[in-house]
């Protein structure tokens, strides 16, 4: 058994492992790996254009930016890193991740850049990126309740309300 095959068994989800379900739909997965494939693109542009100055500080901000580009490229779309060994596993981990955590790390990852080196570049570049930690971010959040369940909860809310304004009428006119 080669290394790869190796590490194509170790990114295979288990048969008997549940799959973690985090509440979100097949489109706004897709969505959100798109939106990362995108900032990694935009990333990966804006640091290359970053880099092209005598600034250090644009150099510094301009390389974490292309850093950002690999590593939204190694979660979200291992297919474009194909020939680098640990792509695969690094993305099977990646998926393994919790929804804020990933909303966590992207934001936090796009929001570095900004602060070494303040252009529009940095915040072009990097709005993608952080618009796909906001994307998970919301997905934390869960589903929006349906409106029965809201009608339910403002009634009960109504006659508590009710109950308490009667116990105090009741109270006054003793």
């Amino acid at each position: 058994m080669s290394a790869q095959d190796e590490q194509f068994q170790a990114a295979a989800p288990e048969p008997g492992a549940p799959c973690a379900d985090d509440g979100m739909t097949w489109w706004y997965r897709w969505l959100c790996r798109m939106a990362g494939v995108a900032g990694g693109l935009s990333c990966a542009f804006a640091g290359l254009w970053n880099c092209v100055t005598i600034n250090p500080l644009n150099i510094a901000a301009g390389v974490w930016m292309m850093l950002n580009a690999f590593i939204l490229f190694l979660c979200e779309a291992p297919f474009c890193c194909q020939f680098i060994e640990f792509a695969n596993a690094v993305s099977a981990r990646a998926d393994k991740l919790r929804p804020w955590q990933k909303a966590a790390f992207y934001c936090g990852m796009a929001v570095f850049p900004v602060m070494l080196s303040l252009t529009l570049t940095t915040l072009f570049g990097n709005a993608i990126a952080f618009a796909t930690g906001v994307l998970y971010g919301l997905s934390a959040l869960g589903k929006k309740g349906d409106a029965i369940s809201y009608a339910r909860i403002h009634q009960q809310q109504k006659q508590m309300d009710e109950e308490k304004l009667t116990g105090a009428l009741e109270g006054q006119g003793l």
